[in-house]
């Protein structure tokens, strides 16, 4: 009989968090000050695009970025799936006709689509299928909205901070979509291929 450490049943991903599977292949990444952490499969990509230092390889300082400037989400095209050109601004006229919660889901689905957790989401559903999707403004000081992704058996939410140095960051996960709030649960988004994320709000 095997008997299986704390570390075999504890492992999980430190990109996703997603727990590993017994035998499942991980890569030792650090994201630095002497932190090792297990990478999955499908976060090999996030890892590399986060600057993170993979296990065997040679090391070079890293230069921190400075930190992102909020930037006005860039397109209505986001819009049931219209993708427009990333420096194409709508006008004025058609800002005004969203609401400010539509405004908020708009900019919180760019902010995500622009994050390494894209990836992530887009290999999982590789794996899973088509996921259903959720955007939920919050009321409060700081504007956050919630990213809810599903799947029958899985479920990821993300805290997108509108106003935030770290913008997106993964706030929950689960495996029942009945655990979640009903609030959580009102899909009004749509996931495709690359793991983008579009809202789904009426044509203009």
């Amino acid at each position: 009989m095997i008997i299986l450490g704390r570390q075999d049943v504890a492992r999980a991903c430190g990109v996703c968090h997603r727990t590993l599977l017994l035998g499942e292949r991980a890569v030792r990444y650090s994201p630095g000050r002497g932190e090792w952490l297990d990478v999955c499969p499908l976060c090999l990509d996030s890892a590399n695009e986060h600057g993170w230092i993979r296990e065997g390889s040679p090391t070079t300082p890293l230069i921190d970025e400075p930190p992102r400037r909020r930037r006005r989400f860039s397109s209505i095209g986001l819009v049931n799936g219209r993708q427009a050109h990333p420096e194409a601004h709508p006008s004025e006229p058609i800002l005004r006709r969203l609401s400010r919660a539509e405004q908020e889901m708009v900019e919180a689905a760019e902010l995500f689509n622009a994050s390494p957790y894209r990836r992530t989401v887009a290999g999982i559903a590789r794996s899973l299928g088509n996921a259903q999707v959720s955007l939920l403004p919050l009321s409060g000081t700081n504007p956050e909205v919630v990213v809810t992704v599903a799947w029958d058996i899985s479920w990821y939410q993300y805290r997108v901070g509108l106003d935030s140095g770290q913008a997106v960051k993964l706030a929950e996960r689960g495996y029942e979509p009945e655990e979640l709030d009903e609030r959580f649960r009102q899909w009004n988004a749509f996931l495709d291929a690359d793991g983008r994320i579009t809202p789904d709000i009426p044509k203009l």
